[in-house]
């Protein structure tokens, strides 16, 4: 950022779309200067707009025996439906260490959805004075990447559905003639030949025995997990039958000659649920991503084997597709401090966290004396275990402080207050001054710091202040939150100052990495352990249940996954993120409850199993009044009503 250019906040602080449009109308620096300033190189940066950009995967590689920079993850208390801010506070914080302190520092988001856009949520560019510029642009189609991932995940769908259509359809010979023709074996072929322990190449060697073994896959419908998605709220759309058409229709199987309709059903979930962009927040590589897209899991045979994407001849096509997707989105704040956008898991389902190359090439490029800042989705109990577990455990990099995000507001809540609901007004339990709620609300607080140090890092609290909070509680929380074990705990007013409002938590987090050895960081559970053993450690240890109990469903899924090689993944929870329970409404610090495991699945290409436990949507329905009604174009062809 230039030295001679200072932020110069308004107040009231005006809507999050009219503060973009302000300063980006302002002299908001060409993103390529941004680029430079950071350290990408020239052939490694590519321009899409005047204000954001793709950066290749190069400057982890140039820069690999370069020192990297200290780690940083930003996650929270169990929420309000509100959201409590801590993507506002994730960029507060990396403007407060780079444009107060000086300090090198890059911002490390998730690509939001347009499903939470245009439902109830909104965006994810932060808000006020501490947001992502051009808001609307990071807010809606981007550099494509969540188009890239429902391309690819629709692409296997429809390879799922005709291979099953075909194969029904044709004899053996036929299947063969067709797939491997006079062409022979390509290189995804190749991959099941493999896969199969058939180590002939040439096609006229091929006994009838092994054609069968390598063309019909015998896929079993009621195995199959893999479902198309869009990036829209939808409930509609949550149980489907395909296969309607007049023309698909098969063979009945029986002598009488008759067809009978080749349908099923399945369903739609949002995009970012999809398995193909849980591999995207998880890969290392192109190379990497390559395998993990192959070896995605649709279903098993009615021999209980894995069909995989590779299986389907699919694996390469949709790396193809998503070959510019895993290339980072560089993007400013409102200081003009460097963002990477990357990648968008859902939290429930997946690890809710923006990927590992954007969090390695940040780090190479701040250098020693530098800070990533990265958000974990959801509460800690969700996306910081996640982040540890999952995440840390993917790219190897090991953080040194996790700043909890906490509101008077959900302390209120957790305390005893009455329910928040989105679009209603809050009670004026929460709008005057009530310390001894808060004091009980802290409970929720004190196991999340409690929860970090299992993990052997620092906590620091950032309370995020709202015009209603008050100093007397606003002091309860910090002393209560540095009683039980947080470095340090401070006010941040980063949503109406911008970096200067978040000036002392920055200050907090510098201090609280000079004090962090990075081999005191650790797991909470080794690999190696039984699947059960694994998400008994979660529930015990993070949320303070007394047991786990599973449907024989769930029960038959694990020694499914385990006799296929997935024992060793770790464990996804999907859960409610408003509770440590799986129960909502269970506020505080609930303990000795039991967690209810209904069904296990894998992503066996992003590397782990997510236990579902309670009602989990994977693609949300829209409310009465949708956020698109106040979406819209005006007379200049500019976005008015976006938050």
């Amino acid at each position: 950022m230039s030295s001679s250019w200072k932020l110069q906040p308004t107040h009231p602080v005006p809507s999050d779309i009219a503060v973009s449009k302000e300063l980006t109308g302002k002299g908001l620096p060409p993103i390529k200067r941004i680029a430079e300033d950071l350290g990408v190189l020239e052939d490694e940066f590519h321009q899409w707009g005047p204000f954001k950009g793709k950066v290749s995967l190069s400057p982890f590689t140039r820069l690999s025996s370069s020192p990297s920079g200290s780690y940083v993850v930003v996650t929270g208390i169990n929420p309000t439906p509100l959201g409590e801010g801590k993507s506002t506070t994730t960029i507060g914080l990396a403007q407060a260490l780079g444009a107060q302190l000086g300090r090198k520092t890059v911002a490390c988001i998730r690509q939001p959805s347009q499903g939470p856009t245009f439902g109830v949520k909104g965006g994810a560019a932060g808000g006020g004075y501490s947001q992502v510029l051009p808001m609307e642009e990071f807010n809606l189609h981007l550099t494509g990447d969540i188009h890239a991932v429902g391309a690819a995940n629709n692409l296997l769908a429809a390879a799922v559905e005709t291979r099953m259509y075909h194969e029904r359809c044709q004899s053996d010979e036929g299947l063969w003639k067709r797939i491997v023709g006079s062409k022979g074996f390509n290189k995804v072929m190749i991959r099941r030949l493999e896969k199969l322990g058939i180590d002939k190449r040439n096609p006229e060697e091929f006994t009838p025995e092994e054609k069968r073994k390598f063309v019909r896959l015998d896929i079993s419908p009621t195995t199959l997990t893999w479902q198309r998605v869009l990036d829209v709220c939808d409930r509609h759309l949550r149980a489907v039958q395909v296969g309607c058409g007049k023309n698909e229709t098969v063979k009945s199987g029986l002598d009488d000659g008759k067809r009978v309709q080749h349908d099923r059903a399945t369903g739609f979930d949002i995009t970012v649920a999809s398995e193909v962009m849980a591999v995207l927040g998880l890969t290392g590589d192109l190379k990497d991503m390559r395998e993990r897209l192959g070896r995605m899991v649709v279903g098993y045979s009615r021999g209980g084997d894995t069909v995989t994407a590779d299986d389907l001849g699919v694996g390469g096509a949709i790396t193809v597709l998503m070959k510019d997707a895993i290339m980072p989105t560089l993007m400013q704040t409102v200081e003009r401090t460097p963002v990477l956008v990357h990648a968008g898991p859902f939290a429930n389902i997946a690890t809710g966290n923006s990927s590992v190359v954007a969090d390695k090439i940040a780090l190479k490029l701040v250098g020693e004396e530098g800070f990533v800042v990265t958000e974990a989705g959801f509460g800690a109990d969700i996306g910081a275990e996640k982040f540890f577990n999952i995440k840390c455990r993917a790219s190897g990099l090991k953080p040194k402080v996790a700043v909890i995000v906490a509101t008077i507001r959900a302390l209120k809540m957790h305390g005893g207050g009455p329910t928040v609901k989105a679009g209603q007004p809050l009670q004026t339990e929460y709008t005057q001054e009530n310390v001894d709620l808060v004091s009980k609300g802290c409970d929720n607080l004190k196991r999340h710091i409690e929860n970090m140090k299992k993990f052997g890092i620092q906590a620091v609290v950032a309370v995020n202040k709202f015009k209603t909070d008050t100093d007397g509680e606003i002091a309860e929380v910090i002393k209560i939150a540095e009683a039980a074990g947080a470095y340090k705990a401070v006010m941040c007013d980063h949503w109406a100052k911008g970096g200067a409002g978040a000036e002392k938590l920055a200050e907090a987090v510098v201090e609280a990495a000079k004090v962090v050895n990075e081999d005191d960081f650790k797991f909470l559970y080794d690999l190696d352990k039984p699947i059960k053993e694994k998400i008994l450690t979660i529930c015990k240890e993070i949320y303070r249940a007394e047991n786990v109990e599973y449907t024989e469903e769930a029960e038959r899924q694990i020694k499914q996954y385990e006799e296929s090689g997935f024992g060793s993944f770790p464990i996804c929870m999907a859960k409610t993120q408003y509770s440590f329970s799986c129960d909502p409404t269970a506020k505080g610090a609930p303990e000795g409850f039991t967690v209810k495991v209904r069904e296990v699945r894998a992503c066996a290409g992003a590397g782990f199993l997510y236990p579902i436990a309670g009602d989990i949507m994977t693609i949300p329905g829209l409310p009465t009044r949708p956020g698109f009604y106040d979406v819209d174009i005006d007379d200049d062809g500019e976005v008015v009503g976006l938050f």
